[in-house]
């Protein structure tokens, strides 16, 4: 392949420069590896003590504690 070869063609209609980039993002995107997910966070006691738990679960959510 040389380098003024293109890439890819259009092989029918007229696309705008719009429809063209479009494409080319849409090839990038797929072209690229797929990201790590991120690791798991855990939650702080902060938002744990909001949380209802404990061994009633719900049913001694309004309790006192």
């Amino acid at each position: 392949m040389s380098a003024e070869e293109p890439l890819f063609r259009v092989v029918r209609g007229v696309p705008t420069a719009e429809e063209l980039a479009a494409l080319m993002g849409a090839i990038v995107v797929r072209s690229r590896p797929a990201a790590d997910p991120e690791p798991a966070t855990t939650a702080s006691a902060w938002v744990r003590s909001g949380r209802p738990g404990g061994s009633g679960g719900w049913r001694t959510a309004g309790l006192p504690r």
